[in-house]
């Protein structure tokens, strides 16, 4: 169970939200009926690579006509398409993009229409807007406002949380943060502990920290909580409260103060009046807003959202401002919304939250119609995935959804016409949610189903054989081998299971589309490191994980542009520079193909292009 699932989490939001005036964009006249550009997605037919005029002609159609042209020019511009993938210009008319290709090619082909040549770019390179197909935009700003401790640095606008690496190192940093803290009454709160870097914890360890101060500490994969006895007393959790609750109960330790997976169920309610104040959320929103953009992104999605109208409020005030440059996308859970109403109300109930925020023109939050998110087995970060050979300790896995929970909800959704994404991390969990699609396709044959194989932790090579063959797609998170193999190698699964850890090669090899995602705060939102990652396995040791298993810089890239707009269905739009699509861009000073491959997560971000307009990083301050 994560917190941002839990129904209470819903709830203390919506006690949060304040009325919003609505941000009514222009709608550009005809831009989805104009027939866009379709794009290419890595080792599949062209569907549209047609001709320059063919693509210059689609752009002009989807531009508003009255609106001047701008012409970028650049060092190079990288579009992510077969037939013209590089150019030196790139010409906008609002937020659409008419025409690509070389100066004068560009001028000639809008012809008579006004223009402006803008040099902003002459010594950059011009990439797609980066996409972060998967990450958590409430949990990112929540865990990212309070004491960060974590086995990694995390680079935050104007701050950086340094890493600890040791035991006595997380000790001595949490009394460093109980210690700033001037008002003895108030509490701690500190997100990232790992048992694997940080050593043992439980409530005895945290009332020597302070018997008086209350002291939450969120675990690393959002999927735990400890708490000292003041916590526990000012939240009413006794010891009585948490018997007799079924799994429930044999997720929680009141003694040590634990409470991991269904446990959570048995504290979330009263700790959420803690920790989501109106101060931290909308700070934490607006960190995260400033964080998503001086990585370069301009779209995120978070598959399994469980949003209300007046939960909305609060995202519209901040993720819909208009200097909120990127596109915050969500897909409906398909476990949370049986849960709460049933399967046989489930599918109406889901309709009616997509209904929240459709998919509409102009728009800078919505819902996918047509998709949804299931899950089946637990925590990577807690070494709570399904394992066909258990783990080296003896400890066993967690289910999500069980296997029977999936068939149903799988079928359901399926039978609908829904497109699935299935969050999975280990082999056992992936052999159930791939018999599941083999049953699916048998009963009732989907062409391009697109399902999405989500985080993509622990897999053989004939599974992914498997997904080729059944169709699907992956989206995976590189951080996975590069920061937990070498400590994974070690305890729990090995070294031979934990280094191929994201068999990315293995995934294009077998030519099945492959995104990237961070699974914000599982993994840093930058997908540029997410790309070093792809790219070069390197763990904190400095060695190489399953360095058979590292993809080309290209594919790295596509995977954080035009594949991740692929997994959304959303490749008509968004991912790569041709006419018709919207002019999100991102800017760089170096170009990522010319660098050598260990330093591209070095490589300097000017800033985005967002529906045409720019935003410099040195803009938000």
């Amino acid at each position: 169970m994560c917190l941002g699932c839990h129904p209470s989490f819903v709830a203390a939001l919506r006690e949060l939200s304040t009325p919003s005036r609505r941000q009514v964009l222009l709608k550009s006249a005809g831009a989805l009926a104009s027939g866009p550009f379709l794009a290419e997605a890595i080792i599949r037919p062209a569907r549209a690579d047609g001709d320059l005029n063919e693509q210059v002609t689609r752009g002009l159609e989807a531009a508003p006509a009255e609106t001047t042209v701008t012409i970028h020019v650049a060092g190079r511009i990288v579009t992510m398409e077969a037939a013209n993938p590089t150019a030196e210009a790139v010409a906008v008319s609002g937020k659409r993009i008419v025409a690509i290709g070389s100066l004068d090619e560009v001028k000639a082909a809008i012809g008579d229409q006004p223009f402006t040549i803008d040099e902003t770019f002459k010594a950059k390179v011009v990439m797609p807007g980066f996409i972060d197909q998967h990450l958590h935009p409430v949990l990112g700003a929540l865990t990212l406002a309070v004491a960060v401790i974590a086995p990694e640095d995390w680079v935050l606008p104007g701050k950086i949380f340094k890493a600890a690496g040791s035991e006595a190192g997380y000790r001595a940093r949490l009394k460093q943060a109980e210690a700033e803290i001037a008002t003895p009454s108030d509490w701690l709160i500190s997100w990232g502990y790992q048992p694997l870097w940080h050593g043992p914890l439980d409530r005895a360890v945290l009332d020597g920290l302070s018997s008086t101060r209350p002291i939450a500490v969120w675990h690393r994969s959002c999927h735990e909580f400890f708490f000292n006895t003041p916590a526990l007393e000012a939240l009413g959790i006794t010891e009585a409260s948490t018997q007799g609750k079924g799994l429930w109960s044999e997720q929680s330790s009141w003694q040590e103060g634990h409470f991991w997976e269904g446990g959570l169920n048995l504290m979330m309610t009263p700790f959420l009046k803690v920790l989501i104040t109106p101060d931290r959320l909308s700070f934490g929103l607006r960190q995260m807003v400033a964080y998503e953009h001086s990585k370069g992104v301009t779209a995120y999605n978070e598959p399994g959202a469980l949003y209300t109208p007046d939960m909305w409020k609060v995202y519209e005030q901040i993720l819909g401002a208009p200097d909120t440059p990127m596109y915050s996308t969500f897909i409906a859970d398909g476990r949370g919304i049986p849960d709460r109403v049933g399967m046989d109300k489930a599918l109406a109930a889901t309709a009616e939250q997509i209904a929240v925020a459709p998919d509409t023109a102009g728009d800078k939050l919505m819902f996918f119609p047509g998709q949804i998110k299931l899950f089946a087995d637990g925590a990577i970060i807690s070494q709570l995935m399904q394992m066909k050979d258990g783990y080296l300790d003896g400890h066993q896995g967690a289910w999500i959804l069980t296997p029977d929970e999936i068939e149903a909800r799988s079928k359901l959704y399926w039978d609908a016409g829904y497109r699935l994404h299935i969050h999975v991390n280990g082999d056992l969990g992936l052999e159930v949610v791939l018999d599941m699609l083999e049953r699916r396709m048998r009963e009732n044959p989907q062409p391009d189903h697109r399902s999405v194989i989500v985080h993509f932790a622990n897999s053989s090579e004939d599974q992914v054989a498997r997904i080729a063959r059944l169709g699907a797609i992956v989206s995976a998170n590189p951080y996975y081998p590069v920061g937990f193999a070498d400590k994974f190698g070690a305890f729990g699964l090995g070294p031979a299971r934990a280094d191929v850890m994201v068999r990315a090669r293995s995934v294009v090899d077998h030519g099945i589309p492959l995104s990237y995602h961070s699974d914000l705060p599982m993994g840093p939102s930058d997908p540029l490191y997410l790309a070093w990652c792809g790219v070069n396995r390197i763990t904190p040791s400095g060695r190489v994980a399953g360095p058979e298993q590292r993809v080309s810089v290209d594919q790295a890239l596509r995977a954080i542009t035009i594949e991740a707009a692929y997994s959304w269905r959303k490749e008509t739009e968004l991912g790569s520079i041709a006419p018709g699509k919207i002019a999100n861009f991102t800017v760089l000073d170096a170009d990522p193909y010319a660098v050598p491959p260990e330093t591209l997560k070095d490589v300097p971000i000017w800033g985005t292009v967002f529906e045409g307009r720019l935003f410099p990083i040195a803009a938000r301050g």
